[in-house]
C-alpha cells in the first residue's frame, strides 16, 4: 500500500515563497498522476497542480506564474515551489497520487501540510 507524507508547510509573509515535499513509500515512477490540492477554511478542495510520469504539467490559474510542481524519481517525491504567496493562498495542501492498474484506479491522499500566508 502507498502511503504519501508532506512536509515544508508554514507560516511565511506575504510575498515569501515555501516548498512543500512530499515523500511516496514507493517508486513515484508507477504513479500516474502526482497532485497536489489546497483546502482553505469553509472551501472545497482544489487542484493546485499535477504532473504525469511522462512530465507533462498543469497548474490552476490562481498560481500559474508562480507555484511549481517537480519530481525527483531518485527520492521518491514531489515538490511544489511555492513563489509570490499571497494570503488567499492559505489553505492546507495535500499530496494525491492516482495509479491506473488494470481495472481500477488508486487514488491515495497525505494527511496535508498548513500552509499560512500572513504579515
Amino acid at each position: 500500500q502507498v502511503q504519501l507524507v508532506e512536509s515544508g508547510g508554514g507560516l511565511v509573509q506575504p510575498g515569501g515563497s515555501l516548498r512543500l515535499s512530499c515523500a511516496a513509500s514507493k517508486s513515484i515512477r508507477s504513479m500516474n498522476i502526482m497532485s497536489w490540492y489546497r483546502q482553505a477554511p469553509g472551501k472545497q478542495r482544489e487542484l493546485v497542480a499535477n504532473s504525469n510520469n511522462d512530465g507533462r504539467t498543469n497548474y490552476a490559474d490562481s498560481v500559474k506564474g508562480r507555484f511549481v510542481t517537480s519530481r525527483d524519481n531518485a527520492k521518491n517525491t514531489v515538490y511544489l515551489q511555492m513563489n509570490s504567496l499571497k494570503p488567499e493562498d492559505t489553505a492546507i495542501y495535500y499530496c494525491n497520487a492516482k495509479i491506473y492498474l488494470l481495472d481500477q484506479t488508486l487514488d491515495v491522499w497525505g494527511q496535508g501540510t498548513l500552509v499560512t500566508v500572513s504579515s
